[in-house]
């Protein structure tokens, strides 16, 4: 014990500056870090891994504002437009964690993270050097973000979960919300970096943020459900479906659920701003929390069962809007532009 705190010590002395100030203190594995140096694309290098719908966006915002970024995707082309921006292209997670001080990751499933996070041989904390921190912003499992919190301080690094909520438009926009797991000390350290994505809010240690984004997914989902019920429904009542949504839109039946999807199942949009699939994801790991927590959420069991008759027609890859083509199927109608037709 004594000689691996001696080795932490020695290596801490040739360390990055960011890394050397952000170093966790020696005879505390769990304990804060702290510094009076700020992070700044002059002092801080920046990894990210996943560059789909929401992380391309996300990463380009730190590119935008002048921070140095090694990228890693595992389709190499999806992330060659932030090559082209001046990102630097890493092979593997390892690869892109030895070239930065703090890595971010936004990936699809709890064993992708898990990978990512934690494989020996490839994976993101292998490669970083002490006082360095991983950023998970995958909504994943809570119970595995405490396990990549706890390896982290293992190896003197600190991790953070920090799943978003805002969809692509909040990612193309910078105005995601974030909710912040782990060490208070680290989460607001970083905020200089959250800031280029949208608004960070500390929900609690190890897992928290998790917690609270599957809270937020279980709230969409029976948002969800509500908003293609009523438009059904006002489809079969005669009504303009259109004008209605407007109608709506600014009483209390007025939601983000609304804002984003309304007029895209309008207009038979079932583009992924959130894929189907990933959907489904997030409400199994809120069940499987519930069944944990001897909780009963039958909205959420309602809702995630509709989602999962999607994935049985193959439409897995639409966006979460397209819950409409469920209920439509129920009914045995179609909206096709809003007009009493089915």
């Amino acid at each position: 014990m004594l000689a691996r705190l001696s080795f932490l010590l020695r290596r801490s002395h040739h360390l990055h500056p960011l890394r050397r100030h952000l170093a966790v203190h020696p005879f505390s594995p769990m304990s804060t870090v702290s510094s009076d140096q700020p992070i700044t694309p002059a002092t801080t290098r920046v990894g990210w891994i996943g560059t789909g719908v929401m992380g391309h966006s996300m990463a380009a915002h730190l590119l935008l504002a002048g921070y140095s970024l090694t990228v890693f995707n595992r389709t190499a082309s999806k992330a060659q437009p932030l090559v082209d921006r001046g990102a630097r292209l890493a092979d593997s997670p390892l690869a892109v964690a030895r070239a930065s001080d703090v890595v971010f990751f936004i990936v699809g499933y709890p064993a992708d993270v898990r990978r990512v996070a934690l494989d020996p041989a490839t994976g993101v904390l292998p490669g970083l050097s002490p006082g360095s921190v991983l950023v998970d912003m995958t909504t994943s499992d809570p119970a595995l973000a405490a396990d990549i919190a706890s390896a982290a301080a293992s190896a003197g690094c600190a991790a953070v979960d920090a799943p978003v909520s805002g969809g692509d438009r909040g990612a193309r926009a910078g105005t995601l919300s974030i909710f912040a797991g782990g060490e208070e000390a680290v989460v607001r350290r970083l905020e200089p970096l959250f800031r280029c994505m949208g608004t960070v809010r500390y929900m609690g240690g190890p897992g928290a943020g998790q917690r609270a984004k599957l809270g937020n997914q279980i709230a969409i989902a029976s948002t969800m459900v509500g908003l293609v019920e009523g438009m059904v429904y006002a489809h079969k009542a005669g009504l303009d479906v259109g004008k209605w949504l407007e109608a709506i839109s600014t009483g209390a039946a007025g939601s983000k659920s609304l804002e984003f999807y309304g007029k895209r199942i309008l207009e038979r949009d079932m583009e992924a701003g959130f894929y189907v699939h990933h959907f489904v994801k997030d409400l199994g790991i809120c069940l499987k929390e519930c069944q944990s927590m001897g909780l009963a959420l039958p909205g959420l069991a309602l809702a995630q069962q509709l989602y999962v008759s999607l994935m049985a027609y193959g439409e897995g890859g639409l966006g979460a809007q397209a819950l409409i083509l469920s209920i439509e199927r129920l009914n045995n109608t179609c909206l096709k532009g809003g007009s009493a037709s089915g």
